[in-house]
Formats: C-alpha cells, sequence, structure tokens
C-alpha cells in the first residue's frame, strides 16, 4: 500500500470536455446565468449531433457551489417552446423546484425566471429541464454542493460524468427523442474513444461522480481497482455502509459516488458493462444480409468462404488505428492502438507515475 500524498486544498472537481458555469457575487449572492438553447455537439470526430442544451453545452455545464451558499440563478429559455429547471435532489421552496404546474408556470420562449435559495445541505445533485422529451433531447447538467465539513478520507482527485443516450438514426443529427433503443451512449458529451481520460496519480485517493437521467440504467464497471460507492443523490453514505465492489448500477435519476485508492499504474477501462453500451452507432439491420456486409473494405474479408461456414460469423471489429488523428495530452503514453476498443460509453481512467504526470501537464500547458 502507498502512502497518500498530502491532500491539496481545496480539491478541484473536474467534469472532462465540459465546462463549468462560471457567476458574479451580488451583494452575498451567488449568481449564475443558465441559458437553454439549442446545441451542435461533435460526440467524436464527425459525428455531430443538434441537441438541446444549456450555454452552449450539452450536458449543461456543472455548477459547483458551497453548502450554506446564497444562489440566484437567472434562468433564459432561447427555445421555440416552453420549459422549466428542475433542482434534482435540492431541499429548496416548491416555488424554486421547477416543478411546472405545481410550484410554478412554464417558462415561454423569450422568457425569464429567477430561481433563488440558500443551500442547506451537500452532495452530488444535478438540474435538468422537467419536461421527459427536452430532457432525451440532452437538457441536464451537474451540480456540485461542497460540504461545510470536509469529507473524510481526503480525496485528491474529483471527477464527474454525466450518463446520456442518444437515438442517431443515419444521416440525421436531431435525437430521435421517441426511440426506446439508443445507438450513441455518452459520457460528458462524448463517445468512445473521444472522451477525455481521468488522470490520477499512483498513490492519491480519487473519487468519481456518475448522475444518470435517461432511459436505461447502466452498470458502470472500473477494470483495475476495487471501489467503495460512498454517495448518492441522497448525499454522502455513513463509512460503516461501505463495502468492495467493482461495478455499481446507476438508475434513472440516481446519482451514485465511488472512491478508490490509485494502487496500481494502468490504463483502466470505466465504462457501462451493457453490451450495445461498447460500441458506437448501432442500427438495426433489414432484410437477411449478415452485418458483416455493412463493414468497410478492411474490416473482414468479405469474400472468405471458410469463414462464412462459421454461424454467427462476424460478430465484432477491431479498429486499431482509426484514432492516431486527435491527439490530447491526457492520451501521452497510451500504447499505440489503444483506441481499438474505446465505443460507446467508455472512457479511461489513467493511473500514471509522477514522471508520467508530469509529461502530461507540460502538454496540457502548450
Amino acid at each position: 500500500m502507498f502512502a497518500q500524498p498530502p491532500a491539496p486544498k481545496p480539491v478541484s472537481f473536474e467534469t472532462p470536455d465540459t465546462p463549468k458555469l462560471p457567476f458574479k457575487m451580488v451583494n452575498g449572492v451567488k449568481e449564475f446565468e443558465l441559458i437553454a438553447e439549442v446545441v451542435r455537439q461533435e460526440i467524436v470526430p464527425g459525428r455531430f449531433m443538434d441537441a438541446w442544451g444549456y450555454n452552449g453545452s450539452v450536458p449543461g455545464p456543472t455548477i459547483e457551489i458551497n453548502e450554506g451558499d446564497r444562489v440566484r440563478v437567472v434562468f433564459r429559455n432561447k427555445l421555440p417552446e416552453p420549459t422549466a429547471v428542475h433542482w434534482h435532489g435540492f431541499e429548496v421552496p416548491m416555488e424554486m423546484d421547477g416543478s411546472v404546474g405545481l410550484g410554478q408556470d412554464p417558462v415561454p420562449p423569450g422568457g425569464t425566471f429567477v430561481h433563488e435559495f440558500t443551500l442547506r445541505q451537500h452532495g452530488t445533485c444535478f438540474y435538468h429541464s422537467h419536461f421527459p422529451m427536452q430532457e432525451m433531447m440532452g437538457m441536464l447538467g451537474f451540480v456540485v454542493i461542497h460540504p461545510a465539513k470536509p469529507y473524510t478520507p481526503h480525496v485528491h482527485r474529483d471527477f464527474g460524468l454525466v450518463i446520456q443516450e442518444w437515438a442517431l438514426l443515419p444521416n440525421n443529427t436531431v435525437p430521435n427523442s421517441l426511440a426506446m433503443e439508443f445507438n450513441w451512449l455518452t459520457f460528458n458529451g462524448k463517445a468512445g474513444p473521444d472522451c477525455t481520460p481521468l488522470i490520477v496519480k499512483q498513490g492519491e485517493r480519487a473519487r468519481i461522480r456518475l448522475i444518470n437521467i435517461g432511459m436505461d440504467h447502466h452498470p458502470i464497471h472500473m477494470h483495475g481497482v476495487q471501489f467503495v460507492v460512498t454517495g448518492t443523490e441522497g448525499g454522502r453514505i455513513p463509512e460503516s455502509m461501505w463495502y468492495p465492489q467493482n461495478t455499481v448500477l446507476v438508475g434513472v435519476a440516481q446519482a451514485r459516488v465511488f472512491e478508490f485508492e490509485a494502487t496500481y499504474v494502468g490504463d483502466w477501462m470505466l465504462h457501462c458493462h451493457l453490451p450495445h453500451h461498447m460500441m458506437n452507432q448501432m442500427v438495426s439491420m433489414v432484410g437477411p444480409s449478415p452485418h458483416a456486409e455493412h463493414y468497410g473494405p478492411d474490416a473482414y474479408p468479405k469474400d472468405d468462404p471458410e469463414k462464412k461456414k462459421v454461424p454467427g460469423y462476424p460478430q465484432d471489429m477491431w479498429m486499431p488505428n482509426h484514432y492516431e488523428f486527435r491527439p490530447k495530452a491526457e492520451y501521452y503514453g497510451l500504447r499505440k492502438g489503444w483506441a481499438g476498443a474505446m465505443m460507446g460509453m467508455m472512457t479511461l481512467v489513467r493511473v500514471v507515475t509522477e514522471e508520467t504526470y508530469a509529461e502530461i501537464e507540460k502538454l496540457r500547458a502548450l
């Protein structure tokens, strides 16, 4: 077991590939401006969708606040239909909750609504449209409420991942919000291998927070470590109830928070374990043609009669070189061909040495 390095203060909360929502202080109140609008999102290089989000982002930008804060959110609707923002998991007055018809009327196109409340809680929460079809168009964002008394044990890294599902038919950029099946699965608006890896130094303790508003529950599995689930959308779980596991089910409307010791250096997959959620652009085939006929010319030899004698052939494909052209600092040191199996709702937790971390930091600074 490695001795933990001193905990950085404060710990920075990171939502890779998703910005944070800035605020300004107005007479002691943290004031945010949240704008609902159409957002063009690139899931992987060359695959775009026209979704609905907030402030130019799908999922919406992360809101980071503290227990005890007085918060004001000036919400503006730039969509062509009414909408409203619900503060999921928050203990706020009903008039601020965003439940349309009960606490407030919908915000019309071009309209504004001001949410204001004082936070008497801490934990992992989220905001989202309270119109269900708009949720399926992408209207969801992270909220982290830091506790007045820091959690123990200390973590050195704190990450957030938003789980989302999309039905994008070929040659269509608008998600089909009526669909019950999904062919693109994303963390923070990106599908593997375009998800930015989570970087942790060996010996550190890390926290990963997951939130899910969609149609499916997702068993999220991490390679290489055992972790403990330390929180839900309801708050911190008492340490006496923690137990080791390496797969956690994140149900619809739930948050799950887990923590682990980064003992082993490695590039560890973090992914939904539903088989179709580990692939990109799955579509139902029509007619008797085997799905091999739809692969590119280099995927499999279509004219190999011996292979075609095997019932069920082919099933999977391997594309180890298709991602070399889009470098990120966080990819430094990955072995050649790393992206061959990185598809769907899948990212990497990279436990790295001090030397590798320093090189990544140099590249990030460029």
